[in-house]
């Protein structure tokens, strides 16, 4: 007997995964445009991210990091999505009367939010990735995970192309992530120009030392 039922999406589920607590469920559709997190065993839909308009790919990943913070999502493009889980606190502004136009601009968007229809609105309150990892590939299947490792945030991405790729993520800023370190799962060896020209994968890269991540 279900303890109960979730209504995530109106397309069919392509991904899912649950927090280390148990208490966290991530969820994306076949679409893959629009990432949901809800609580369990409630079934609240506590946020709701956007991954891109553009297009509909195929999700092929979700992890959330092992304290709940971070959720990645992989598909069959080139970009994965890291998005933070922190409730964004509503500071009170005096009511004042915009000075330029693109103040004007604002203010008429979001008063109009009110008489447009649901889906619309949605788009104006969905949350944006708060960190991107450009991947060397496209079109294969993968699976992520956050990790810490050494103290730093990393991200760990597995390819069907044969590696694993290390990324740092900068749990302050946050931005476009840095390849730090890309291995050859099964271990045999490769020409020094296959995919990199910057020596051994086994190494991090000469531009993006260890202890230069370490400082930023």
């Amino acid at each position: 007997r279900a303890a109960n039922m979730i209504p995530a999406h109106d397309s069919p589920l392509a991904a899912l995964a649950f927090d280390a607590s148990g208490t966290k469920l991530a969820t994306a559709s076949e679409k893959g445009t629009v990432i949901r997190v809800f609580s369990i065993p409630e079934g609240q839909k506590l946020f709701e991210f956007r991954r891109g308009v553009k297009r509909c790919v195929s999700i092929c990943s979700l992890a959330f990091s092992m304290e709940g913070l971070y959720l990645s999502a992989s598909s069959n493009t080139e970009t994965v999505h890291i998005f933070k889980l922190e409730t964004q606190k509503e500071k009170y502004v005096p009511a004042e009367e915009p000075t330029t136009w693109g103040g004007y601009i604002g203010k008429v968007l979001m008063a109009s939010t009110t008489y447009l229809p649901s889906q619309v609105t949605e788009m104006f309150t969905q949350g944006r990735a708060f960190a991107t990892v450009r991947l060397p590939f496209c079109g294969h299947k993968n699976i992520c995970a956050l990790a810490v490792i050494q103290k730093i945030p990393r991200l760990l991405v597995a390819a069907a192309d044969g590696y694993l790729y290390l990324y740092n993520l900068d749990p302050q800023e946050g931005g476009e992530c840095t390849l730090m370190k890309q291995h050859r799962l099964d271990g045999s060896a490769e020409p020094s120009n296959e995919i990199l020209e910057q020596g051994s994968h086994d190494r991090p890269l000469a531009a993006q030392t260890y202890s230069a991540a370490v400082t930023k």
